[in-house]
């Protein structure tokens, strides 16, 4: 058994050896560059693997080796395959990521595009979103029946905004009655890829549970529109 392993491997190495001779003399300079000689040692690599395979499969059968032959030549098509559509598969990776992510966090923006993103329903079925205000993070719930990014005396207070010294004057409506909030500015409100600028904004003293996102922003949008549980916002 160990003498016919011997054989074998003498003999891999001798039609080796001279498949080097064969190409250096037919094509001179065809192994002259690094990644030649390493496309030659894959190759060479994969047709070891193969030889192997059919040689210890014979002395079982010769059905046996013809399979661990197409199954070695299987995994070496596979991998080339891979190898050259890895940037497709790496592309379908991150949009699958980024669906899985939607799914699971349905207030984070999903980019479909440069300056669109895409924020989707949640289980109550309203759209919430994750933005970034004067680098802070608050989470917002989108209401088109607000005029203005309305925000909780909570988030505000996150914001670095003294809430004694705010003059809360400004009337609005809501759904427990009118409120007085006072206005303020934010220098800017990030969601995904989308940053606008100078926003204007309220404060509640009262009565408000949630923060809103509301006219102020999405009026400043090139657009936004509902496409089922979708709501596409575009800079």
């Amino acid at each position: 058994m160990r003498d016919n392993r011997w054989t074998w491997a003498a003999l891999l190495l001798l039609a080796v050896v001279a498949l080097l001779f064969f190409l250096n003399s037919r094509f001179p300079g065809a192994l002259a560059e690094d990644g030649q000689r390493m496309h030659l040692a894959y190759g060479l690599v994969w047709l070891t693997l193969i030889l192997s395979s059919v040689a210890v499969g014979w002395r079982g059968s010769a059905g046996l080796a013809l399979r661990q032959a197409l199954a070695w030549i299987a995994i070496a098509f596979i991998l080339v395959v891979a190898y050259s559509y890895r940037d497709d598969f790496m592309g379908l990776g991150g949009q699958l990521a980024e669906r899985s992510m939607a799914a699971l966090v349905p207030s984070n923006a999903t980019q479909a595009a440069p300056g669109v993103v895409y924020l989707t329903r949640d289980l109550s079925g309203h759209f919430g979103a994750d933005a970034l205000v004067n680098g802070t993070h608050v989470h917002f719930m989108v209401d088109t029946g607000a005029s203005d990014v309305a925000l909780t005396p909570e988030d505000a207070k996150r914001l670095g905004f003294d809430l004694d010294k705010l003059a809360y004057t400004m009337p609005y409506g809501t759904a427990n009655g009118t409120v007085l909030a006072a206005r303020v500015n934010l220098d800017e409100i990030t969601i995904g890829d989308i940053k606008l600028r100078n926003v204007r904004a309220s404060v509640s003293r009262a009565g408000l549970g949630q923060s809103l996102l509301g006219m102020s922003f999405l009026d400043e949008l090139r657009g936004f529109e509902v496409q089922g549980n979708r709501l596409v916002l575009r800079e």
